[in-house]
């Protein structure tokens, strides 16, 4: 039973990865994009939590706390940049 569950969440966060690319491509505004990239990471990383569990392999969490990181950077450089102008005064 839980193996049906990892495939219908997988499937989820898939198809919200996609829906999620629409938006990158076809937002109507940059800040609108900026949040769609951020969901992308969190998809992403949910993903790759829920491979980890059906594969049984724990180097996937070390690879999605490493991508929740970098994740986090471009999140605050692409808003800074969209603030300022400028990420590095």
């Amino acid at each position: 039973m839980i193996t049906y569950a990892l495939i219908f969440c997988i499937g989820s966060f898939a198809l919200g990865l996609l829906l999620n690319l629409w938006r990158v491509v076809r937002g109507p505004r940059i800040s609108d994009r900026i949040l769609a990239l951020d969901t992308m990471t969190v998809n992403a990383i949910a993903l790759l939590i829920l491979l980890g569990f059906a594969l049984g392999s724990p180097i996937f969490f070390e690879v999605a706390m490493l991508f929740a990181l970098v994740g986090f950077v471009a999140t605050v450089s692409y808003c800074r940049f969209l603030l300022r102008g400028d990420i590095i005064e």
